[in-house]
């Protein structure tokens, strides 16, 4: 459609015409197009609407500028706002109107004007915004005008809003909320001044201001105002003055005076903002006292973990920097499960020589999910000098979770002869984590007896107790029992047979009567076992076992075939394409998709031949991964 045509289709009574009229008029950037699409904006099609206001923000220019004016004085709300919203887009482009409005006789205008100069991002706009600040009769447009020098955001406008602060209270609000988004240095000062003359609402703001500034200069004028403010003041200034300064500052500055200073905390913990009260659980935590702890613990114990978890968690670092209480001790001590809950995760991080040696001793008299928590937290902080309580769960122990715990323990630290027996005991435990745990410490333990014990057991009756000695001689001493693991590559047990797989495959190299041993499980009858010889062959990533995995190829489980095409993936090898692209037609989808994968792995020429035929097969369920072979192909470090 032609320049004409599109503007001789304006004159259309018909909404898709003039819908099409208008975008098009949008597209080809036509400035002759402006006073029809203005018009438009009053259209009672909503359609008509979007496609004008769309067009003109893609003409732009003093052309769109100059026409939309006028609106801004329309009785009709919705276009003096959609007018509005446009200007704040395009005013940038012809500001010099809007200027001459701005010192206009409607102050309606005048605000509309201050509004758009603030989203023009022209410094030119800064000097006619500055004057209607300092000079307008009218409140709502020197707030404007605050506000737009705030969102244009030039250091400039510092001096001028500086000057503001002696407005009356609604501008002033205008005037703090712009001066903490510029942030200049010489509005410290200001700020600090007009704190004495401001009501407090506006003190409360120009502290909360001073600490988004995070500017070290303004901590000595707000401490000294610390004297002499009212309660709530005082608690926005002792929060302004934390977020200023860094943890090792307000270690420093805390020093010099901290029975004070913890009043004022004190005092700031009880307010009703959960910011002040943050504020003040940080700076309890450099002051410390008795005093301190007992408040911040009290707080703590209010806070859900689920809804408010960082919060909770500032207040147990705020008690750890506190460290070792008589309040710690006591809710420890104490019936109430959620205090002692909260005294457990406090004491286990302050991970002192005292507050182990505490929960160690209250262990015994505490309740169950107590005991619980107290030993999972121990067993990560507690010594070599603790195996005498450890050693106490293991002979006295009842709940399978707390000395599965205190096995663990001795995973790290050498058992005493005593805990020793109790741990080979606990390899018969009931629960399957417990036998775990044991085994586990069974095989940090090692030595002659140990491995002697698990050879007696290679032999024995239940299955779980030969597979369980296969996994232990495999991890204390492979190299000198690999002969009697391999035995086991023929139990009558699977899940033995599979211990002894995994067990072997640490061996390197493998010995050639051995490897012979290892691939009679690719015929195995458990097809667990099966799978897991596929596994272990491809977890050694050796070109030398492809021959192996190609043999699994044919077994008849498709899981075990997907296994192998994976392995053969991971060792590459061109030669090894014309035996894969087969699998890419398999009934089972499975087996293709790691089929593809295993191509994109390989890469080549063939390769993505082999693929590309896939996508042309238009199968539905290997359109995605064939794409995605393709592309990890093509960008591979050789390309095709």
């Amino acid at each position: 459609m032609t320049d004409c045509e599109i503007l001789k289709s304006f004159d259309s009574s018909e909404s898709d015409q003039l819908r099409e009229a208008a975008f098009l008029a949008g597209e080809k950037r036509m400035k002759e197009a402006v006073p029809n699409l203005v018009k438009l904006l009053g259209s009672n099609n909503l359609g008509v609407q979007e496609a004008a206001e769309y067009a003109l923000r893609q003409i732009r220019g003093p052309e769109v500028v100059n026409a939309l004016i006028p609106l801004l004085s329309s009785d009709e709300t919705p276009i003096r706002n959609m007018s509005m919203d446009i200007l704040r887009e395009v005013g940038k482009d012809s500001i010099e109107p809007l200027k001459v409005l701005l010192i206009g006789d409607d102050p309606d205008i005048r605000i509309f004007m201050a509004d758009i100069l603030g989203s023009s991002e022209k410094f030119e706009a800064m000097q006619p915004l500055s004057e209607a600040l300092l000079r307008d009769p009218e409140v709502n447009v020197r707030y404007q005008a605050a506000m737009s020098l705030g969102n244009l955001g030039f250091p400039e406008a510092a001096s001028v809003l500086n000057q503001a602060l002696s407005d009356e209270e609604w501008v002033q609000f205008a005037v703090i909320e712009s001066l903490t988004k510029i942030k200049s240095e010489s509005s410290i000062m200001a700020l600090v001044k007009a704190l004495d003359r401001a009501s407090d609402l506006v003190a409360s703001m120009i502290i909360e201001a001073l600490g988004e500034f995070a500017n070290v200069k303004a901590v000595p004028m707000l401490s000294k105002k610390l004297e002499t403010a009212s309660g709530p003041l005082r608690n926005k200034i002792i929060s302004s003055i934390i977020k200023i300064l860094n943890e090792k500052s307000l270690a420093l500055f805390f020093e010099k005076d901290k029975d004070v200073y913890r009043g004022y905390l004190l005092d700031a913990l009880q307010d009703e903002d959960p910011s002040v009260q943050d504020a003040a659980v940080l700076g309890l935590k450099y002051v410390g006292g008795e005093d301190a702890s007992r408040a911040v613990f009290q707080l703590a114990q209010s806070i859900d973990p689920d809804l408010e978890p960082e919060r909770l968690m500032l207040m147990v670092n705020s008690l750890v920097g506190i460290g070792n209480t008589a309040t710690l001790e006591n809710a420890l001590k104490s019936n109430d499960e959620h205090a002692a809950k909260l005294a457990v995760e406090v004491l286990a991080r302050i991970n002192s020589k005292e507050s182990v040696a505490l929960l160690t001793q209250q262990f015994w008299n505490k309740d169950r999910n107590t005991q619980r928590n107290i030993i999972a937290h121990l067993i990560d902080i507690s010594d070599p000098d603790d195996i005498p309580f450890f050693e106490k769960i293991l002979i006295e122990g009842t709940d399978g979770d707390i000395i599965k715990s205190a096995l663990y323990y001795f995973v790290r630290n050498r058992p005493t002869p005593t805990a020793e027996s109790k741990i080979k005991e606990y390899l018969q435990h009931k629960y399957e984590d417990v036998r775990l745990a044991a085994l586990e410490a069974c095989i940090a333990m090692g030595g002659d007896e140990i491995i002697a014990y698990f050879k007696s057991l290679l032999n024995a009756h239940d299955e779980d107790n030969r597979a369980m000695a296969v996994n232990a001689l495999g991890n204390i001493d492979l190299k000198n029992n690999w002969q009697s693991i391999s035995e086991s590559l023929f139990d009558d047990s699977p899940l033995v047979r599979m211990e002894a797989l995994k067990a072997l495959k640490a061996m390197s190299p493998i010995p050639p009567d051995l490897l012979e041993k290892i691939m009679t499980r690719a015929s195995d009858p458990d097809r667990e076992v099966r799978l897991t010889l596929v596994e272990v062959l491809g977890d050694a990533h050796e070109p030398k076992f492809a021959s192996l995995l190609v043999k699994a190829l044919d077994d008849e489980d498709d899981w075990v075939v997907a296994r192998a095409v994976e392995a053969l993936g991971k060792i590459g090898g061109y030669d090894t394409v014309p035996l894969l692209v087969p699998f890419l037609s398999k009934e089972n989808p499975l087996v293709s998709i790691k089929t593809i994968e295993a191509l994109a792995q390989i890469g080549g020429e063939e390769a993505f031949s082999a693929i590309l035929g896939v996508l042309e097969a238009g199968d539905p369920d290997l359109q995605g991964p064939a794409e995605e072979a393709l592309a990890t192909i093509s960008e591979g470090p050789g390309g095709m």
